[in-house]
């Protein structure tokens, strides 16, 4: 029987040559791994990677998701990638404070740690940060990997811009380098005005007790300025309600700027006209209290 000049490279309907070519490729890519993790580094992205083991993007791309089916990589966002080592297996991914810095900055955006994970770092023991909660100026889709869960809470790029100065920021520090996390102060305004992600009311007013006597008033103050007022008055009736009467009192003077009252729960229905509920208004922090606050002690 005669032949095809092709059939001494077919084996099977698979070249052999490109058999070879995706092994080599594959192998080249984890030993680049290696070199990173030697380097202390954790993350890569695709462009840098493929330049390195001089691949195209075709074929880097082909070598790496080999290697996320065989769990030595994972990608939060395309053309990002985790290096995985055997300790990181049972979570599926590195604790997210070592590479979310380096992720934003391959999206190109700013950001912070804040609400409950950043509450947690603070101090707020009762807080059991599942999810790793990160503010930015767009709009992003959560991250799911491995049993981790990010979480992104979008603030509006003005705001977002007055309020993520480096002084009202700490830095958190991971053996891969550093992340931003909002400072105690910051941490209380993005709770008063996100805490419908922060495990409602009374996931807020558990951070404010917890950490509101931490705070320095000056810098509320300050805060303030950057925030919705509605926000502000939430957090001040907070702190007033668990007696951190010094914070309380530097966000008195912007509830002369409220033109109507607010509901100190805006997710709950108000009282209807006729209805049976009665809801206590509070003239001092012009909020309507139409929700019980109620924490762990």
């Amino acid at each position: 029987m005669s032949m095809s000049k092709a059939s001494p490279l077919i084996r099977g309907t698979r070249p052999i040559s490109l058999v070879f070519a995706y092994n080599w490729g594959v192998a080249s890519l984890d030993k680049y791994l290696d070199q990173e993790l030697l380097r202390g580094r954790i993350y890569f992205s695709s462009r840098e990677a493929a330049k390195a083991v001089g691949q195209s993007s075709e074929a880097f791309f082909a070598a790496a998701s080999r290697l996320v089916r065989k769990g030595r990589l994972a990608s939060p966002r395309k053309g990002f990638y985790l290096i995985l080592r055997p300790e990181d297996h049972l979570m599926g991914a590195p604790d997210p404070v070592r590479w979310i810095d380096p992720l934003m900055v391959f999206l190109g955006l700013d950001y912070r740690i804040s609400l409950l994970r950043a509450a947690s770092f603070h101090g707020s023991s009762h807080q059991a940060a599942m999810i790793f909660q990160v503010i930015a100026p767009k709009q992003l889709r959560p991250v799911e990997i491995g049993r981790h869960r990010i979480q992104f809470v979008y603030q509006a790029a003005r705001i977002f811009a007055n309020a993520n100065r480096t002084e009202w920021l700490v830095q958190l520090k991971s053996e891969t380098g550093f992340a931003k996390v909002a400072g105690v102060e910051l941490t209380l305004f993005d709770v008063a005005r996100y805490f419908h992600r922060a495990a409602g009311i009374n996931g807020a007013a558990q951070v404010v007790h917890d950490l509101g006597g931490k705070a320095d008033a000056r810098r509320l103050s300050a805060i303030a300025r950057v925030y919705e007022n509605s926000a502000v008055r939430r957090l001040g009736y907070l702190l007033d309600h668990f007696g951190h009467e010094r914070q309380a009192s530097a966000l008195l003077p912007f509830v002369k700027k409220a033109k109507s009252m607010k509901a100190l729960d805006p997710s709950v229905r108000t009282l209807v006209e006729g209805g049976d509920e009665h809801y206590e208004e509070n003239s001092k922090w012009m909020l309507v209290i139409n929700e019980a606050v109620e924490i762990d002690l």
